[in-house]
């Protein structure tokens, strides 16, 4: 039995969450690229000899931290979505590690993303391959006062 609100009873939840996830990726990857931008100047540019290295180190890095505290990244909080688990609690580091790995497959390998892309559109509760295989969902985040 899953805990997760259900897309058809509560589909408040669920509303845009596709196109939210598509800002929270733009925005996501900005910030990832001024982090990078940002080590290369401080490492005199040496950085630049392993661009692809660094972008997805930092990348995978901050992903994962923003993940375990918060159970969203900054381009996600900014969309107003966060991630959570099939019990419908926030990830912890274990799971944003997992999510993020299955992310980072998928981005690199455009037959998976296609798919993944695909899935969120279609499906019920926009999950995304890495999401179905996890049992994680991307929501709207609760309003706070």
């Amino acid at each position: 039995m899953s805990l997760l609100p259900d897309p058809f009873q509560q589909p408040q939840f669920y509303d845009s969450v596709p196109t939210k996830r598509l800002i929270a990726w733009i925005a996501d990857t900005v910030i990832i690229l001024a982090l990078a931008l940002l080590t290369v100047l401080m490492t005199a540019f040496v950085g630049l000899f392993i661009w692809p290295f660094l972008y997805l180190a930092i990348g995978f890095a901050y992903r994962v931290v923003t993940i375990a505290n918060g159970s969203a990244t900054l381009g996600m909080r900014f969309a107003g979505i966060e991630l959570r688990d099939a019990h419908g609690a926030p990830l912890d580091m274990g799971q944003a590690i997992a999510h993020t790995a299955g992310y980072t497959i998928s981005i690199s390998l455009p037959v998976i993303q296609v798919v993944s892309v695909a899935m969120m559109l279609t499906g019920s509760r926009g999950q995304g391959l890495t999401d179905a295989f996890l049992g994680t969902v991307m929501l709207n985040r609760r309003a706070t006062i």
